[in-house]
């Protein structure tokens, strides 16, 4: 990138707003994801959607590229620098607009860190529930971009499920405001879906209305250890066919367990096979009601040294041996690849074999945790990138357990989003019609290819389009 357009950058933002040292290029360079980095030529801050539209245009006469980025905690390289572009950092967009108790809306800046406006809303009776398990870091415009979910997905979904409105500007510098307050609008397309999930490859967005509900009166947590993975899978499967929506159900296995005790020292039975954590929310006395009945399931599929409780205290305590997983896992060894697919529900005791079998077969640690109630698995392998053999097995286990989550009719990414880290796998199972529709939307919203390039899948341009929506 030559001087004037870093010149020009400058004027439009601000020089505050402009870091070009190889230090700050090199912080830019990477994100939650391993094996993944590539420096930026300049890092930006916008304060504003009318500085991003100005940098769309400039960005389409000097010819680079712009890469959104929040906090940078994503796992599929979507927010990694490409050749020849800026990192647009939106961390700073950081306030909370509106909370409307009203009409039980929130309106945002997307560097808003998750956790933060869970705490806002919870201080009025309301609730926002998707929960990343990075939810005190990630930003909210990241999980937009990605449709993040998180431990309380079985019963209230994921971010989609609680966008109501955005605004964005387009690649082509254009701002568009969609969406708003109603909870029923059917007038034109569902424009809003097209970019939640996209992974920042459509728009950059700069406000979200989300749908608050209200919060749960009363919750209940579980925790019972098995000394097998197929007790546990059992349990899940009875747990789901008593027609018990849990808000979390959620799984680790032996080796993720005994990392866990390591570095909590929660006291936990390092010998079991299984655990499962289980929370049921709700208001009166039905909650307590379910949570019993969960509890005997459990005990009649092995279930051992169950917990139960009312606390919101201890209910953190033992909701810690879930929530630390990633963070235990990563201080085994120095590299951590944390994956995750998913399967029908119904498939899960054999997915959990499957990915068993893969750490065996090419001699890894694959430790194993996830949301087991709706069969999104973390598989997550430890090693290290400096022994190129051991990556170069890492790389094939990936490859067994994403073929085989396929085959079971699950799909190579439940959260995390395709980015740059499964975008090769995703091009070999997604249909060509289902290339073609989404070629021609980033056709139609970023011709140049001027907005996070490379990601989820490649781009044709025009000339190749046509030819590539004719094959079969």
């Amino acid at each position: 990138m030559n001087s004037a357009t870093l010149s020009a950058i400058s004027r439009i933002v601000g020089g505050d707003n402009l870091l070009t040292s190889e230090e700050d290029k090199i912080v830019y360079s990477y994100d939650g994801t391993p094996l993944l980095q590539q420096k930026p030529e300049a890092v930006v801050f916008p304060e504003n959607p009318t500085q991003i539209s100005a940098l769309f245009k400039l960005a389409k006469e000097d010819g680079f590229k712009i890469v959104p980025r929040g906090s940078g905690t994503g796992l599929s390289g979507g927010s990694i620098p490409v050749e020849n572009s800026i990192a647009l950092v939106m961390t700073r967009w950081n306030k909370i607009l509106e909370v409307d108790e009203l009409n039980l809306t929130a309106t945002v800046e997307p560097g808003v860190v998750t956790s933060q406006l869970h705490k806002e809303v919870e201080k009025r009776g309301l609730f926002y529930p998707p929960d990343p398990g990075s939810m005190n870091i990630c930003t909210l415009g990241g999980n937009v971009a990605e449709n993040a979910g998180g431990l309380r997905g079985l019963k209230y979904g994921v971010t989609k499920d609680y966008v109501l409105g955005l605004e964005l500007v387009l690649p082509d510098g254009e701002i568009l405001s969609i969406g708003g307050k109603n909870f029923k609008d059917v007038a034109g397309y569902s424009i809003k879906d097209i970019f939640i999930g996209s992974e920042g490859t459509l728009g950059i967005i700069t406000k979200i209305q989300f749908k608050l509900i209200p919060k749960p009166t009363s919750a209940v947590t579980l925790l019972a250890f098995f000394d097998s993975v197929p007790q546990a899978g059992e349990a899940v499967a009875e747990i789901i066919a008593a027609k018990i929506t849990p808000c979390m159900l959620e799984f680790l296995d032996n080796t993720t367990l005994r990392c866990v005790e390591d570095y909590t020292k929660l006291g936990l039975p390092t010998d079991k096979e299984a655990v499962l954590l289980i929370e049921v929310d709700g208001r009166g006395s039905s909650v307590m009601e379910d949570a019993n009945q969960v509890e005997q399931i459990l005990m009649k599929n092995g279930g051992q040294y169950i917990s139960k409780s009312e606390d919101p205290a201890e209910s953190l305590r033992l909701k810690s041996a879930r929530r630390t997983a990633f963070s235990a896992l990563a201080r085994q060894r120095p590299t951590t690849i944390l994956e995750d697919a998913t399967v029908p529900r119904s498939k899960l005791p054999e997915m959990l074999e499957k990915i068993q079998y893969a750490a065996k077969k090419y001699d890894l640690i694959i430790g194993n945790f996830g949301h087991a109630g709706d069969g999104n698995l973390h598989p997550t392998c430890l090693t290290d990138e400096r022994d190129h053999k051991e990556i170069e097995r890492v790389h094939k286990a990936f490859d067994y357990i994403f073929e085989q989550a396929v085959a079971l009719g699950g799909t190579i990414t439940g959260e995390h989003g395709t980015g740059l880290a499964k975008k090769q796998f995703f091009e070999k199972i997604a249909s060509r019609p289902a290339l073609h529709v989404m070629n021609s939307l980033k056709l139609v919203l970023d011709p140049d290819n001027i907005l996070n390039p490379g990601k989820i899948f490649t781009f044709k341009p025009k000339c190749e389009s046509l030819i590539y929506g004719r094959q079969r």
